[in-house]
């Protein structure tokens, strides 16, 4: 028997998201609210979706951890070799979304992904626990293996080998992606299901910056 679930709702009471309220950078934005959702002790709030897409046009999604926050975009690390990452060598585009229900807000971000430098890459590799260091170079992320034992069994010689080193090498095929955002939505939550909704659209060309617009909800 399915769930019934379309009379489940949820009524939004949040304040308003004005044009004349926001900045004019959507990453000052985003900072804001990312201070705020700490502030509220949301469990993981770097947690988000990113979706990719595959070569045959079906889109992928799985929820990362955001790691990095400059001018420029939203840093996360993951193997190279993963299905994401192949995929974002294929086509390098990607969309996230931030979902923060407590505080009644959510927010899309499409992008072009590059890579981060490699030293950037060891840097915050090496700044991880030993056991997420070996856990990194231990899986063959996405890969079909036969059982768990294959992972544990690597793990074991991995930690006989550095047993006395608190630091590996960055492997090759691990290391950090920057999305860099051409467009980035903030959704708001309102009473009777009309929500607040502002698109901040990259401009290019002489002077660039951002267009910054209401969309119904």
């Amino acid at each position: 028997m399915l769930i019934d679930l379309k009379h489940l709702r949820e009524e939004y009471s949040s304040a308003s998201l004005e044009l004349t309220d926001v900045p004019a950078e959507p990453i000052a934005l985003f900072e804001q609210w990312m201070q705020e959702a700490l502030q509220a002790k949301l469990t993981e709030p770097n947690a988000m979706t990113l979706a990719t897409c595959k070569p045959d046009g079906f889109p992928s999604a799985r929820v990362v951890l955001l790691k990095g926050l400059n001018e420029e975009g939203f840093i996360f690390y993951t193997n190279y070799n993963s299905h994401k990452g192949q995929e974002l060598a294929a086509n390098p585009k990607a969309a996230l979304v931030f979902l923060w229900l407590e505080l009644q807000r959510q927010v899309r971000i499409e992008g072009i992904v590059e890579k981060i430098s490699a030293a950037d890459s060891e840097a915050y590799f090496q700044s991880r626990p030993k056991g997420s260091q070996i856990g990194a170079v231990a899986s063959p992320q996405s890969t079909v293996i036969p059982g768990r034992e294959v992972l544990e069994e690597k793990v074991k010689a991995l930690e006989q080998e550095y047993a006395n080193q608190e630091k590996l090498p960055c492997p090759e095929h691990w290391g950090g992606y920057i999305v860099k955002p051409t467009q980035i939505e903030f959704w708001k939550g309102r009473a009777s299901r009309l929500h607040d909704r502002l698109v901040y659209t990259k401009l290019e060309g002489k002077g660039e910056g951002w267009k910054i617009e209401r969309l119904a909800p």
